[in-house]
């Protein structure tokens, strides 16, 4: 068995979303080197060594089996694939990523490619005031001092800001800040296979619709004028019952929890298949019961093109379900377009997935899990 060190790392980042960048970073060293045991606060410092934007800095201890030169290695790769690419600078420059180990274990290292303790440290505020969150009383292994009497002798007056940013070591730490997660989107676009996979990758409650024993929804898509009041009704009522029911407690045991549907699709299929008098009656009940409910913090929508959506309602193969129009379809997604302008942009989020496999392509998935990342967390 490999021994295994403590790392502490440097992370900077003063170009585009920068907290989503320092974010990814974050959880790419975990998933590939080992557990990040410690994170500091996230600082706002001013360019250090040339003219240009502010960075957000923060420091991680990660614990990790890895030689220093496989941390190295996976460092660069990191930031290559946020679009950093050190062999193209000259000088101090800025970047979308900077990731330096300040210190590897104990050890004191010196070859062409790399040097720990990292050699500027004790003089850059910006490195030594995250560290300090994180090992103050770690001793350099060659000025024998430890981080807090760095700091003190530092004569870097850079300004430097705590911020209320925060980072989390993983993913699963990082969505249990939600409460609720709400996962839309048209007939057949995947949304309870997302929110079945985020539940079991993420430890959250899943809250799912159910419908497949609803009398009228068969016969709604052979007789849609005849039944698309007794089968909305039904509907409304039903998903006021078990959206109640089921987030009215949180489960202790689970992150957050996340849902296949909103109560509010109720008025958006409502709208396509009532009529006027049908549905501004629907409305007033539907009104009064949406004030009860609780709602998500998150709203994601996914969206598929039309012929997508065909394809995968053929591919599940439910009878009731072949006959549906593309003008159905259609509409429906026009209602949710109208539903999403009324929530805050910063609580909504639509995801394309037309090109996407998130269930046979795992970076297909992961792409989507970014994509509310960065949205989460757009500063």
């Amino acid at each position: 068995m490999k021994d295994t060190f403590t790392v502490y790392l440097s992370l900077g980042s003063n170009l585009g979303n920068r907290l989503y960048q320092l974010q990814k970073a974050v959880i790419m060293l975990g998933d590939t080197l080992g557990m990040v045991s410690h994170l500091s606060a996230v600082y706002e410092t001013p360019a250090w060594g040339f003219d240009g934007a502010p960075f957000l800095n923060a420091c991680l201890a990660l614990e990790t089996s890895k030689s220093p030169e496989e941390v190295l290695k996976t460092l660069l790769m990191i930031e290559k694939e946020a679009g950093r690419f050190r062999g193209q600078e000259s000088g101090y420059v800025s970047r979308t990523l900077d990731i330096d180990i300040v210190y590897y274990g104990e050890q004191v290292i010196a070859t062409d490619n790399l040097i720990v303790p990292h050699p500027h440290m004790e003089k850059r505020w910006f490195v030594l005031k995250p560290l300090a969150d994180i090992a103050p009383q770690f001793y350099h292994p060659i000025l024998n001092k430890d981080t807090r009497n760095l700091l003190q002798e530092c004569k870097d007056n850079s300004t430097i800001v705590k911020t209320s940013h925060m980072l989390y070591p993983n993913r699963e730490e990082f969505f249990s800040q939600l409460h609720l997660l709400a996962i839309e989107g048209n007939i057949g676009v995947g949304k309870t296979t997302l929110a079945k996979k985020v539940s079991e990758e993420f430890n959250a409650k899943l809250v799912l619709e159910r419908f497949a024993d609803n009398p009228f929804l068969p016969k709604f898509y052979k007789d849609q004028a005849r039944y698309a009041f007794p089968l909305e009704m039904s509907f409304l009522a039903d998903r006021y019952q078990q959206y109640t029911d089921d987030t009215r407690q949180f489960d202790l045991f689970k992150k957050f929890m996340v849902s296949d549907y909103d109560i509010y699709k109720s008025l958006i299929f409502a709208k396509v298949t009532l009529g006027p008098e049908e549905y501004a009656l629907y409305r007033k009940l539907f009104t009064y019961m949406y004030k009860e409910v609780k709602k998500p913090d998150l709203y994601i929508y996914l969206h598929q093109d039309t012929k997508r959506l065909l394809e995968n309602i053929k591919k599940r193969g439910r009878d009731y379900e072949q006959q549906i129009a593309p003008q159905y379809l259609e509409q429906i997604n026009k209602g949710y377009v109208e539903f999403l302008k009324t929530i805050p942009e910063g609580n909504r989020l639509v995801v394309d997935v037309t090109n996407l496999d998130f269930v046979d392509r795992r970076t297909d998935y992961e792409r989507i899990l970014d994509t509310v990342m960065e949205h989460m967390m757009t500063k």
